[in-house]
């Protein structure tokens, strides 16, 4: 019994480095899925064209994916993870209201800035997705809609505000998911400069419902 853990060891390295290359040639794929899907669409896109994209044989890519349709569901699921377990991280221990909803604010234009391509496939491409895809990615979206309207309910409850937290959640996203189509590097702010300057709009809005309510 004592030689068992001996020659389980290896095994288990082998699977672990097995696993790993897997999964670096996953994300490989799904980068360069990424970028066929933002230069041409979902539509027009085909498994050919990611095929000579991933530099992958048709049988190749098939093996790691059996439709193009789960390609887009991995770009948009690992999108939407990414950016709520970074705002989740970035949340805990602070405790100002207007403050949190800053920090939404820097995490959704920093990872739009820094991800151009997947964030246009997921602005063009939301309704693309059918069956358990679509209902996956759908309970993700909902949380990440549930942070950004609790924390509009707490700043609501801090300061004594009345305003439609939906319209206010619904109205921030629309001033940040369009971004992709005007930002220029050359020209314009990096993210934490216009997510200060989001917020400050965004934010005089929000808080003078309190003197327009009463006025």
């Amino acid at each position: 019994m004592a030689s068992a853990p001996a020659t389980r060891r290896p095994v288990s390295r082998a699977r672990a480095v097995a696993t790993s290359r897997f999964d670096r040639r996953l994300a490989e794929i799904v980068s360069h899925a990424t970028e066929v899907f933002c230069e041409k669409g979902y539509e027009g896109a085909s498994m050919r064209d990611l095929s000579r994209a991933s530099g992958m044989s048709l049988a190749g890519l098939y093996y790691y994916f059996e439709s193009k349709e789960r390609l887009l569901f991995l770009i948009q699921k690992h999108t939407f993870t990414t950016i709520v377990q970074r705002l989740k991280s970035r949340l805990a221990g602070v405790d100002n209201p207007e403050e949190r909803i800053r920090i939404f604010i820097l995490n959704h234009l920093e990872y739009f800035l820094a991800h151009p391509a997947a964030m246009k496939v997921l602005s063009h491409e939301a309704e693309a997705l059918n069956n358990g895809f679509a209902s996956e990615l759908a309970a993700i979206k909902r949380e990440y809609y549930r942070i950004c309207l609790g924390l509009l309910d707490e700043l609501k409850d801090a300061v004594g505000l009345q305003f439609s937290t939906r319209i206010a959640v619904l109205s921030l996203f629309g001033m940040m998911n369009w971004i992709y189509t005007w930002h220029n590097p050359r020209m314009d702010a990096d993210a934490e400069h216009l997510a200060r300057e989001m917020g400050d709009i965004f934010l005089r809005g929000v808080l003078s419902s309190k003197r327009s309510r009463r006025g």
